[in-house]
């Protein structure tokens, strides 16, 4: 007979993918509601570009009042059809949801500025404020395995075909609009997209990759087992030693490898320049450590 702590993990695995799906779905949501509320409260008001067809929307309704939601459903439609022609089925379908649910929310939150009455007319704090929560949202959805469509299928086409980068296709593609907005709107105007472009990009990788909170050593040295000794011994962490050769002098020499808390980064920046102040080294982020004692 089964155990009853076997029947309870055998019942919680096959939860687990529902309660996962579940999750990815909720997080889509609230980062689509979050980008729709940070483009209505604080960028579209104020003719700040962040990029995109909802960037681009912003242009043209400023242009030729061309309602923002609806333009970027009709955009976002065309470019699935392309998308499916020229990408296929596979990388099209994380698409379709993000291309219904965005404008959807955009125009459900256009009357926003009537419910949450702030004075968002300072184009410096509607920067900022609208780059956080525009991209905290767009770092939801990207991690939730979801994209809003758009411009992000425009980029996995120019990425197959040019044989670019979807960084470069990015640059390409956000910094046309962008440009397009300095045209429209002014220096000034350009000058604040630009901020929140930045602003959107570097929120967006934190919410996906998370807050560091380990640093990783790679130590080249002549004492590198004092150093070793140091890090088992006085920071009380493991370390790892690799067999490399200079690619200089061709020479055989070790690489140590450690991660640590970052709360420990001067400890042991401190330490190898006590034992060795001729060694050398990197210090990276470890957005992940999993495994070992």
């Amino acid at each position: 007979m089964k155990k009853i702590s076997d029947i309870i993990n055998e019942r919680k695995n096959k939860k687990s993918p529902l309660r996962k799906k579940i999750k990815r779905y909720f997080n889509f949501t609230v980062g689509c509601f979050l980008v729709a509320i940070a483009y209505n409260l604080f960028l579209a008001s104020n003719n700040l570009v962040p990029g995109g067809v909802s960037g681009l929307a912003v242009v043209l309704h400023y242009l030729f009042e061309i309602n923002n939601a609806l333009f970027v459903f009709i955009i976002g439609v065309l470019l699935l059809i392309i998308s499916y022609v020229l990408l296929g089925k596979e990388k099209t379908k994380y698409s379709v949801l993000g291309t219904i649910i965005f404008p959807i929310f955009i125009e459900l939150t256009v009357n926003i500025n009537k419910i949450i009455p702030l004075d968002t007319s300072q184009l410096l704090l509607s920067s900022i404020f609208g780059g956080v929560i525009y991209g905290f949202g767009i770092g939801m959805i990207f991690k939730a395995g979801f994209t809003t469509g758009g411009t992000d299928i425009v980029n996995q086409i120019l990425s197959k075909y040019l044989k670019l980068s979807i960084g470069n296709c990015m640059l390409i593609t956000d910094g046309l609009i962008v440009t397009l907005s300095a045209i429209v709107f002014g220096p000034i105007h350009f000058m604040y997209s630009i901020l929140v472009l930045y602003i959107i990009s570097i929120m967006s990788d934190r919410v996906i990759l998370g807050v560091s909170d380990s640093k990783a050593f790679f130590i080249v040295t002549e004492k590198d087992d004092e150093v070793k000794d140091y890090v088992l011994n006085v920071l009380g962490h493991g370390a790892t030693i690799f067999k490399a050769k200079g690619g200089l002098n061709k020479e055989n020499q070790n690489v140590l490898l450690c991660v640590l808390p970052t709360k420990d980064y001067y400890k042991l920046r401190a330490g190898i320049n006590a034992i060795d102040k001729e060694a050398f080294f990197v210090a990276t982020d470890a957005y992940e450590v999993y495994g070992g004692e």
